[in-house]
């Protein structure tokens, strides 16, 4: 499909006339027609925002199907969970650093079937999370459902998705490696600049070492940190953790090794 019928199919996914999607994007719906029936194009600029909107990435717009999409589609076809249910060991650190004594607003990104993002829900935190993979997502309402907690779940890529709204904690696992290193500086200055004070950000990256062997999906979109990269994006917030491990893992069932840096970090100000 050309760009003008993904824009329409998802629009009407959503529920949303031309007139709701001109208002969201801060245009007129004249444009928004134009854009669906092929008379014109959305500007490059408008394209992050459009997908936000929309709840896909730049690449479902312009029609491409990403391979990193369909992997982790596969992945998570199972009827079990792929990444387990025991909650990220940073989910804990979280709730000692910001324990949940007054509403709190958690972004969870790159948040895969839902655990993590889940049992944050279950622990008073009010949750938002997104990830690329529809399949994951589906699981992931599936699993707040039978918790009985509500997650606002959406899909999106964190390469073209930015922050419109502030929040309390910013978490991610495991996802940063998907964002080139030409771009790095603008995402995490959004995730910044859309953080409230005091807030913090959990994150970790995996990170390039000669002497660990590259792990089996290297050729899939993936671009590891150097050693100490993320902690330098923080070097105004105070630092509450800078971690690197080496540690075994077994995902694609393929026996392999990975470096990660982990950080959590505060705004001040």
């Amino acid at each position: 499909m050309n760009i003008g019928s993904v824009i329409m199919s998802k629009r009407k996914e959503l529920g949303y006339t031309q007139q709701i999607l001109a208002d969201k994007l801060n245009v007129s719906f004249q444009a928004v027609s134009k854009w669906e029936n092929g008379t014109n194009y959305p500007e490059t600029d408008m394209l992050p925002m459009l997908a936000s909107v929309l709840g896909t990435s730049i690449d479902s717009l312009l029609g491409y199907q990403s391979f990193v999409v369909s992997d982790y589609d596969k992945r998570y076809e199972a009827a079990d969970y792929y990444w387990g249910m025991i909650p990220n060991h940073l989910c804990y650190e979280i709730m000692k650093l910001r324990p949940p004594v007054k509403p709190l607003k958690v972004l969870d990104i790159g948040c895969g079937e839902g655990k993590d993002a889940v049992f944050l829900a279950r622990n008073g935190y009010l949750v938002t999370a997104f990830d690329l993979s529809e399949t994951g997502i589906a699981k992931a309402k599936k699993l707040a459902e039978k918790c009985g907690v509500y997650v606002e779940f959406f899909k999106a890529d964190i390469v073209d998705f930015r922050l419109t709204e502030c929040y309390d904690i910013i978490f991610s696992s495991g996802v940063f490696h998907f964002i080139r290193p030409e771009i790095r500086k603008d995402i995490t200055e959004n995730l910044k600049e859309y953080t409230n004070k005091n807030g913090i950000h959990t994150i970790n990256v995996f990170v390039d070492k000669p002497f660990v062997e590259v792990p089996p999906d290297k050729n899939t979109n993936r671009f590891r940190w150097t050693s100490g990269e993320l902690f330098t994006f923080y070097h105004d917030w105070k630092l509450h953790k800078t971690e690197e491990i080496i540690f075994d893992c077994n995902s694609g069932g393929i026996p392999h090794q990975h470096c990660m840096d982990i950080m959590i970090a505060e705004r001040m100000q």
